[in-house]
């Protein structure tokens, strides 16, 4: 019987993420990793709390979930703008051969922000991390702003 359940658990998984991705197409990964960090982020936050002296409250609480759906709606408003860019540019008659890309970006530069907030809850609890992991993601983070104000550049 557990052999059963656990396919029927991998039937539901693989058909959720598949629906996501044929939903969503490119923006299924960062969106799925954004969602990911989003979870990571909100538990070590509340774990941390304990380390920082601080209560954890409803308010706060409520305060950090709607943070995290912004977020999301960050996500959304990046590819309204992709869908508004395609249907200008095949308008034109050029075919773009990037979709959501605005949105890509704007996942990417949030879950770098996720992960530099994952490492400093960790290392509130007093959990020594790798010493270049926060250079790290600070420095990809920091690519992805230099690209996009490079690009904006270009365009003037």
């Amino acid at each position: 019987m557990k052999m059963e359940q656990a396919n029927y658990i991998k039937a539901i998984f693989t058909a959720v993420f598949a629906f996501l991705s044929a939903l969503l197409g490119v923006l299924a990964v960062p969106v799925i990793l954004l969602v990911a960090c989003n979870l990571i982020d909100y538990m070590t936050g509340l774990m941390a709390s304990k380390y920082r002296a601080e209560d954890i409250n409803s308010y706060k609480s409520i305060r950090g979930i709607f943070k995290k759906v912004s977020m999301w709606l960050l996500v959304v408003v990046g590819a309204i703008i992709d869908e508004m860019l395609l249907y200008a540019s095949t308008t034109i008659g050029w075919k773009s051969p990037v979709a959501f890309l605005i949105a890509c970006i704007v996942a990417m530069w949030l879950i770098c922000n996720e992960i530099i907030s994952i490492l400093e809850n960790i290392q509130d609890m007093g959990v020594k991390i790798p010493a270049f992991l926060q250079p790290l993601v600070r420095h990809i983070r920091s690519q992805v702003e230099e690209q996009i104000n490079s690009s904006d550049s270009e365009g003037e």
